[in-house]
């Protein structure tokens, strides 16, 4: 094995590299993905915003589409230099269908999402109801964030932006202010009421007389 890859050239061995590992990584993502155990939350937020009142977002760039960018990228090169085309065709096929493959898995992860966030759940049910910051909100609906809030009698985690002029952080109390059109927490941070200072009286012990 180690002869055969030495016996390549480096630009042979480049996209072999590429493929081999975009491979291991896919198979991963995808295992992990169709059993709901979800590898690339912490990348899907990479160059993520969100507009005022838009919907679920339509990510291009994550750690799932950047994994099937290298994967195709890596298994197109290698077809191209099997079939004899110059490095030229070859870099250009390959960027090409990495790009088509990013868009293909986006396609298909953001139909996946709506579907999931789909169904019977009411979103206005949630307006007044207190929860936590999942995932860091931005200021001012810069960015979207995640809350767990209990909606319908179930704990969800359910997409959120805001009005604040400050990000809302992860562990930050909110409270739903509004739902958007297409089902988009709008949320503020709790404002804690401030509780009454209670004044001590004192009372003369019994049976004390006036000096």
């Amino acid at each position: 094995m180690m002869e055969w890859f030495s016996a390549l050239d480096g630009f042979s061995q480049f996209f072999w590299i590429i493929a081999l590992i975009g491979s291991l990584l896919f198979v991963f993502v995808i295992i992990t993905t169709f059993l709901s155990v979800d590898g690339g939350d912490d990348f899907d937020n990479v160059d993520s915003s969100i507009n005022a009142d838009a919907g679920i977002e339509f990510q291009f760039i994550t750690f799932k589409n950047l994994v099937g960018f290298f994967t195709i990228f890596g298994w197109i090169g290698i077809a191209c230099i099997n079939a004899g085309f110059s490095i030229l065709v070859t870099v250009i096929a390959a960027l090409v269908g990495g790009i088509l493959m990013m868009l293909i898995m986006a396609a298909m992860f953001y139909g996946m999402k709506k579907l999931a966030d789909s169904g019977t759940l009411n979103y206005k049910n949630a307006i007044n109801a207190t929860g936590e910051v999942y995932l860091t909100i931005g200021a001012n609906r810069s960015k979207m964030g995640k809350v767990s809030i209990r909606v319908q009698s179930t704990l969800r985690e359910l997409e959120a932006i805001t009005d604040s002029l400050f990000e809302l952080k992860s562990g930050t109390i909110i409270q739903v202010i509004d739902v958007t059109n297409n089902g988009i927490l709008i949320v503020e941070q709790t404002k804690k009421p401030i509780e009454p200072i209670k004044q001590e009286t004192y009372e003369l012990p019994p049976n004390t007389t006036n000096l």
